[in-house]
């Protein structure tokens, strides 16, 4: 019975526990420096293991790019689906390609992706949850009480999944253009992601993972980015860089799609071939056969009209039995005045 100790001594020694545990802690916030800190500065862990390659601002950037995927990804679907698919951005995180294959469903859509112009392969992967659904879809189904079987996809579902990961990778091709002309294609389809090792484990990768939603189901996708895959784009994804070239291209674009819609667009010609003035009481004397004479000569040339306003000189005359017009070499100055221009 010796060997017990009292309430008081166990006291006591919890309480030394205390004071030490606490000493250890303010050990671990001490920072030596030459300069003063009047509060003690912000000290963040850093993990050797998993360096952060990707800036913030790329990272923003890289994000941005994939929500206007998404967007085009959403409305590409809906269309061919016949119903309303929501595609939206859930997370842009970097990680090693461990902790992404690790977190993945087995058996899944896992597709090898490759770009000319880009080094290595990148991953899509569509989770079953959103699979089959998409399935039942394009063979007539509801997918109201559809079954989800934990099983690797057959032919026939990999070729009728096939039309809806290529239009995801002519979306990507759209939104990556903003960084170069990228054509994207699926290079090998696997159901296990364990037994494919597109880069070392430990390598750094950026995963984008979306969510789609079609009517009551809803899944995953996700978009493995090895680091080595975008380096030579890399100094491209700063915000202000990706912003003008989006401007850029949306310019260009918008101004090709005005061209041609105006180019198509019907406007009214006229032709006066003679112009006087003459009073009002003129006017209302005026007989059929009385003759109106005008300040313009008979071999002098008609003004062609274009929308109402003088645009061309012309010589009236026909054409396979009709009332013609043959622009000449002349032009109608803006304020009316009739000019003359060599040739024609």
């Amino acid at each position: 019975m010796g060997d017990l100790l009292e309430q008081s001594e166990v006291d006591s020694l919890l309480s030394s526990l205390e004071a030490e545990s606490e000493g250890n802690e303010d050990d671990a916030y001490l920072v030596f420096s030459r300069n003063r800190y009047d509060e003690p500065p912000e000290v963040r862990s850093y993990d050797f293991k998993r360096p952060e390659r990707v800036s913030k601002d790329q990272m923003r950037a890289l994000r941005n790019l994939h929500e206007s995927f998404a967007r085009n990804l959403g409305a590409s679907l809906s269309g061919f689906l016949r119903a309303i698919v929501e595609v939206k951005v859930a997370m842009c995180e970097q990680m090693t390609y461990s902790e992404f294959t690790s977190g993945l469903p087995n058996p899944t859509c896992f597709n090898l992706v490759e770009a000319d112009g880009l080094d290595g392969q990148m991953c899509l992967e569509i989770s079953p949850l959103i699979i089959y659904p998409v399935i039942d879809r394009l063979l007539g189904g509801t997918s109201q009480d559809l079954f989800i079987p934990q099983r690797p996809m057959t032919q026939i579902e990999t070729r009728l999944i096939s039309n809806v990961t290529n239009r995801g990778l002519a979306a990507l091709t759209e939104a990556w253009s903003v960084m170069g002309q990228f054509a994207f294609e699926i290079t090998q389809t696997e159901s296990n992601p364990q037994l494919v090792q597109i880069v070392p484990p430990n390598e750094v990768v950026v995963v984008v993972g979306f969510e789609l939603r079609l009517a009551n189901r809803a899944g995953t996708m996700s978009l493995c980015i090895p680091y080595n895959v975008i380096e030579p784009v890399v100094d491209q994804l700063s915000a202000q860089n990706w912003f003008t070239q989006s401007k850029k291209a949306d310019h260009e674009g918008v101004s090709t799609r005005l061209t041609r819609g105006l180019g198509q667009a019907a406007l009214d010609v006229s032709v006066v071939l003679a112009e006087t003035t003459i009073t009002l009481a003129d006017l209302v004397r005026l007989q059929p056969g009385d003759i109106v004479e005008t300040e313009r000569s008979r071999n002098a040339p008609a003004s062609v009209c274009v929308a109402g306003r003088r645009k061309f000189l012309g010589e009236v005359g026909h054409h396979r039995g009709k009332r013609a017009i043959r622009v000449c070499g002349g032009a109608v100055a803006p304020e009316g005045r009739e000019t003359r221009r060599a040739g024609g």
